[in-house]
């Protein structure tokens, strides 16, 4: 296994190429300069310890002595063991209402960005346990399979829109049945999906689904966003300014949070309810619940130890410069009777 323990260096690299381009263009005035005073042929019969030869192979010399040390920055590193290693854990999917009801701001800053930041904190205070991640609005998709990779969970959060599923709805028995296939089945670990939603305007029979989900063990947390009161919802144009969402009487349509069916389907999926607004997230109560879920093992293999390279390169950078310092750009009449690079010309 390889690796690079500070890979930022390696943008570095990108001098080599303008140092060639520098150099050809050095030698190309250089060539245009001797025209000048007459034949090159001739010219070079005037100036018999002049090589052409040297400077080029002095300049890769050079080059070659830059790019080891840059890979030296890099730090190169390989894996020198693989370990089997046993964690304990369970198997959690978060469904994510990304529908335009969650864009309503009766709770600061957004229904959606204040789940997102929710999500986030749950998953820094995850320790093994496997995450995935659906998104759901007119139809459900998986945004991140299960995974124990935290940090590519928060990165595909933070890119979630109302605008990544393109039907709107709210398609929680969709979610449901969903989550129940991209379970491990095979796992044995407790499972637990937790519906984060307005739940309003809900499509398909989320008791069913539910019930169906039971069946194959999974418990089922809601996470309810909104209001009772309701909010509109903002729709931004192009030029960012917002305009609230009409129906088609030309009303401002008003967003409630719909307990009711997420009561149903938390108490179908013998998990709990929990409403969220400015002053409250939820997040103790619903990992009180998941700490109580059995935790069972799961084996991984890793790379570990691994050992650092860079050495190597420090040395053949000094190899390369040593070969800069002992070749002169000019032939020298005292050491061309041991030329130890064979170089005529």
């Amino acid at each position: 296994m390889f690796r690079f323990g500070n890979s930022e260096y390696l943008y570095a690299l990108v001098i080599i190429p303008i140092l060639v381009i520098l150099f050809v263009a050095y030698m190309y005035r250089r060539k245009r300069a001797l025209k000048r005073f007459g034949d090159i042929p001739v010219i070079s019969q005037l100036m018999p310890y002049v090589s052409r030869v040297r400077p080029v192979l002095k300049f890769v010399f050079l080059l070659l002595a830059l790019t080891s040390v840059i890979f030296a920055l890099a730090d190169p590193q390989f894996g020198s063991r693989l370990e089997q290693v046993k964690r304990k854990g369970v198997e959690l999917i978060i469904a994510l209402d990304v529908s335009n009801s969650m864009l309503a701001e009766d709770i600061e800053p957004s229904r959606l960005e204040r789940a997102k930041r929710a999500i986030s904190q749950m998953v820094d205070r995850l320790n093994n346990d496997k995450i995935g991640l659906i998104v759901f609005a007119g139809d459900a998709y998986v945004q991140v399979p299960l995974t124990t990779d935290y940090s590519a969970v928060k990165m595909y959060l933070s890119s979630i829109t109302t605008d990544i599923v393109p039907r709107q709805g709210t398609a929680i028995g969709s979610a449901v049945d969903l989550a129940g296939d991209s379970f491990d089945p095979e796992s044995g670990l407790e499972k637990a999906l937790i519906v984060i939603t307005d739940g309003e305007n809900h499509q398909g029979n989320v008791v069913e689904a539910a019930s169906q989900a039971r069946k194959e063990n999974i418990t089922i947390h809601t996470i309810g966003m909104g209001s009772r009161q309701g909010a509109p919802i903002p729709i931004r144009r192009e030029n960012g300014q917002a305009v609230y969402q009409k129906d088609q009487q030309g009303n401002t349509v008003i967003s409630k949070l719909d307990e009711g069916t997420l009561q149903r389907l938390a108490s179908e999926g013998q998990g709990i309810y929990i409403r969220v607004n400015n002053a409250r997230t939820g997040l103790n109560e619903l990992f009180d619940e998941i700490s109580q879920m059995t935790r069972k093992e799961i084996e991984s293999k890793v790379y570990t130890d691994y050992e650092h390279r860079f050495q190597y390169l420090v040395g053949l950078a000094l190899f390369f410069l040593f070969l800069d310092l002992m070749l002169l750009e000019r032939k020298n009449t005292r050491l061309m009777k041991f030329n130890l690079f064979k170089i005529r010309g």
